[in-house]
């Protein structure tokens, strides 16, 4: 069970660049339910999600790169490419998406929970913003079906 929440970001924070960071790319084969396939810097991952917001089933498998490229051609809609920052944060872990390419703009963080009440106690640092796990319109999954013109909408209103 994967129990994670969303936010906006208003700053970035001190020495970002000091922390852990990764180069994602990511694609969605299917939404319902969720089935992506992701390049972690030189890893490939397959991922299974059930449908919700904060809280869902997850299965993950490693791939061959070999796999990952046949999946590629299984894509459905935008490829997502995203530089993600781990920040520690007390017992949590903030995961911090700077997106790139067709999302540029877009800034989010994640931080996952062991359970509900940890989730929903949870106090953001500063220089996280709006809460938007309850919004569908911020999954991945969903953004990979944004039209060209539904994607500049979105980033436009974030800022």
């Amino acid at each position: 069970m994967e129990i994670e929440r969303k936010f906006l970001i208003k700053s970035l924070p001190e020495k970002l660049d000091s922390y852990e960071h990764h180069t994602i790319v990511q694609g969605y084969v299917d939404n319902e339910p969720v089935v992506r396939i992701r390049q972690y810097d030189n890893k490939y991952i397959l991922t299974i999600k059930s449908l919700g917001l904060m809280e869902r089933i997850e299965v993950e498998k490693e791939l061959t790169e070999s796999e990952f490229k046949d999946l590629s051609t299984m894509v459905q809609g935008n490829v997502i490419s995203k530089v993600r920052y781990k920040i520690p944060y007390g017992e949590y872990t903030i995961e911090l998406d700077i997106f790139k390419d067709d999302f540029e703009g877009l800034i989010m963080a994640e931080v996952e929970f062991p359970d509900k009440e940890k989730a929903e106690s949870f106090i953001a640092p500063d220089f996280m913003s709006v809460d938007v796990t309850d919004n569908p319109k911020f999954q991945n999954s969903q953004m990979s079906s944004m039209n060209k013109k539904d994607i500049h909408e979105f980033i436009t209103c974030l800022c």
